[in-house]
């Protein structure tokens, strides 16, 4: 199985505004079915990428039918979902990172674009004419080909990794070939929608389209404008949303250039999208290409795992590279990657429904591609699984959407905060849409799934302190990571009172959604002691002498981490107190103090105390955002990590052909968390750092071998391979880190369950 992938961002200033536009990524695979090449010899060097790469290309032989069966590929702010129909017909959606509907809350929060339809005459593919159409990972492409033998027409799609602009090439090798490109809207009247679409008319030679979200919208949305322009070489205007070829050619460029802004009238966004192609047009569209390849080249050389063993070994090697793909199709835009099915929602899947009046399950209906359950808001809790593994991958740029995002909420918070209790700081909501905002959430208030809830700005907080260490940037850890965490922490401080003994006590809070309105819960607990600590021990240059005393002050004044008997063994425990509240959900809260903020662990002391905890754990579903392939290997336990990786890493959806387009599990298709805990649990097994040290096969099975590179703290990368258990070839960079590696390759799997 091959694939290639590529996906950029590029900004373009106009006036004040700064503009992020599209990317390309493709896979390949073959059939229904997936069959992957052999990844040669251990005794291969790990510089050889391309050829691994190149094995995990996602083909296909035989075409959609419909959606269902479409290949991702995107730039990091534009995804497309491309597939190709019985008849031949190529079809694609495209979505964007901000193209939010008129109700962001709303199941189509966030919508597509629309889509593109393209036939060609003469038909080449008629019956028992070949088809095939591939992913390439590394040129980041998708590649179609149609027909007999010379008789064919060859089409290459890409979304330039550097320029806003998606790109169609259409090769006919004998016979020449007219093109009939058309705009697929299902939000265009006489369709029924609150809101529709807009064909601009007039138009000669191009397609041009919008939706406007009205005056009473959110103001956060209000004017916002999404949609783009179609145009292409001898492609002339059939109907205000048709362009068909003037002659029959040998070789057709179409590009679709998306664009979204806010704009006072829907004139003013159709000029600003006809600056921008001509801009587009201006360049040298093969020169582009090259450099669209070699952003993808640089990616897939950032770092890499590729596992060799059994089969288990050789999915979880698929799924690895294919959820890192994905997560670079559509990671570099305005705004985070929607758990619930990122920019790769499909139409028609089964939409359970819940029981009638008369207590019967109702049957389940159809949706359209911009339905996703869960809707258009983030949930912190499930958004951050596919950012914990960009630290090791080195994708450092697909995390500043994230900060960015929610670091732009925290004035508004702080406000509401300072409105509600009359004190500082602030925290995050669980859910909200992405302009934030909070709900007055006092004592008397009735216990609920996110309101006592204020766990996600310490775990920001600490995958910020975790940022910052990986890249050392200055900049942002006075400009993002201080504003954040010092807010958090000055709101934990003031909103709590104190206990007999000067405690801070933590007095209605939930521990995560799983306890309501508990006292003192262990999640909260954890995180403040592990980002007090390190926010102590951050530079001269970033914190003042004041800001040390306090934060020892307040490191002093927290709580211990609730320890009683379970199961006989003395383990932590989800909060403090007698263990009578109701559980709400399938979480294990006591279990953050090992990850995600790392108080236990391989190394530290109470290591015991930690594995008992774990084996005693309450919740052990498997997949989704569940947490434990991570906590497994952060606790040395390979084969547990073994056995919940390559759950996550291979479950896909069996409604959805391509390969890494999870089963929507508690979220939806396709789930984005399954994916990035699964990455996530994988870097684990080879490399944990902490502070300074960088441990090595921490929670490597038996019977796996591997090559990776891998991403540490201070600018470090740690390259390598995994053979018979024991690691060879190590390339440390920069060398003198090579002093803080400790090899664990000699401990012996652990079997715990």
């Amino acid at each position: 199985m091959k694939q290639h992938i590529a996906c950029s961002i590029f900004e373009i200033i106009r006036g004040a505004k700064l503009r992020s536009l599209v990317g390309s990524c493709f896979i390949l695979v073959s059939s229904f079915s997936i069959q992957l090449h052999a990844y040669g010899s251990t005794n291969e060097p790990v510089s050889d990428v391309d050829n691994r790469l190149d094995a995990c290309d996602v083909a296909w032989d035989e075409p959609g039918p419909s959606s269902a069966q479409s290949m991702p590929i995107g730039n990091g702010d534009v995804g497309l979902n491309v597939w190709v129909e019985t008849n031949g017909d190529v079809v694609f959606y495209i979505g964007k990172t901000d193209a939010w509907g008129d109700n962001v809350i709303a199941a189509s929060g966030l919508m597509k674009i629309g889509g593109i339809h393209i036939s060609m005459t003469p038909n080449l593919f008629l019956p028992g004419a070949l088809f095939s159409q591939i992913l390439k990972l590394r040129d980041g492409e998708i590649q179609i080909r149609e027909g007999y033998e010379t008789n064919a027409v060859s089409l290459r799609i890409w979304v330039d990794a550097n320029h806003p602009v998606i790109r169609l090439e259409a090769i006919s090798e004998k016979t020449p070939v007219s093109l009939n490109v058309s705009l697929d809207d299902w939000r265009l009247p006489p369709l029924a929608h609150a809101n529709p679409d807009v064909l601009v008319p007039n138009q000669t030679n191009q397609v041009v389209w919008y939706h406007r979200d009205g005056p009473r919208s959110n103001p956060h949305i209000a004017g916002l404008t999404f949609g783009g322009l179609i145009k292409g070489d001898g492609l002339v205007t059939k109907d205000s949303k048709t362009l068909i070829s003037v002659t029959a050619t040998n070789r057709t460029l179409v590009s679709i250039y998306p664009y979204s802004a806010t704009t006072t009238t829907p004139g003013q966004w159709v000029g600003e999208l006809e600056e921008l192609v001509a801009q587009l047009d201006g360049m040298n569209w093969e020169l582009a290409r090259q450099e669209h390849r070699k952003w993808w080249d640089q990616f897939w050389h950032r770092s890499w795992i590729f596992v060799q063993g059994d089969q288990d070994a050789t999915n979880v090697t698929r799924g690895y590279v294919l959820q890192r793909f994905i997560t670079a199709c559509a990671g570099r835009g305005s705004y985070p990657i929607k758990f619930n099915g990122s920019l790769f929602v499909v139409d028609d899947p089964v939409k359970p429904n819940g029981k009638g009046t008369n207590g019967l399950q109702m049957p389940p209906s159809r949706v359209n591609a911009d339905y996703r359950t869960w809707g258009g808001q983030y949930w912190f809790q499930n958004t951050r699984a596919m950012y914990w593994p960009r630290l090791m991958a080195g994708d450092f740029d697909i995390m500043l959407p994230l900060f960015n995002m929610y670091s732009r909420q925290l004035p508004d918070d702080a406000a509401q905060v300072k409105r509600f209790y009359n004190h500082g700081g602030a925290y995050i909501a669980e859910t909200a849409p992405f302009w934030g905002g909070l709900k007055y959430e006092g004592p008397e208030v009735k216990e609920n799934w996110t309101g006592h809830y204020f766990t996600p700005i310490l775990e920001l907080s600490m995958m910020m302190l975790d940022y910052y260490e990986y890249t050392e940037d200055k900049e942002f850890g006075r400009k993002t990571l201080l504003p954040v965490a010092t807010t958090g922490l000055q709101f934990f401080d003031q909103h709590f009172g104190r206990d007999d003994q000067g405690k801070i006590l933590l007095d209605p809070d939930n521990a995560i959604e799983m306890y309501w309105k508990v006292h003192d819960p262990a999640p909260d607990i954890a995180g403040l002691r592990a980002i007090l600590r390190r926010m102590i021990a951050l530079p001269d240059d970033l914190v003042t002498m004041s800001q040390r005393t306090d934060w020892k002050r307040m490191l002093n004044e927290l709580p211990e981490l609730p320890i009683g008997m379970r199961e006989g063994k003395e383990s932590l425990l989800p909060y403090t107190g007698e263990q009578t509240v109701k559980s709400r959900n399938g979480e294990n809260p006591e279990l953050y103090a090992i990850y995600p903020f790392r108080i236990y662990g391989l190394g530290k002391p109470g290591l015991q105390l930690a594995l008992d905890t774990f084996d005693t754990r309450k919740c052990r579903q498997m997949g989704c955002w569940v947490q434990d392939p991570i906590q497994a290997a952060m606790l040395g336990l390979a084969d547990v990590a073994e056995k919940y990786v390559s759950y996550n890493l291979t479950r896909s959806d069996p409604r959805l052909k391509f390969p890494a387009f999870w089963v929507r599990g508690n979220d939806y298709a396709p789930d984005e968390d399954n994916g990035g805990n699964g990455e996530n649990g994988l870097q684990q097994m080879i490399l944990q750092a902490d502070e300074k040290k960088i441990l090595l096969l921490p929670a490597w099975p038996k019977g796996w071998d591997a090559s990776f590179k891998l991403h540490a703290p201070f600018h470090t990368t740690v390259q390598g391979t995994i053979q018979n258990g024991k690691l060879i070839d190590l390339i440390v960079t920069p060398p003198e880190r090579k002093a803080d590696v400790i090899d664990m390759s000699s401990r012996l799997s652990s079997g715990r369950q």
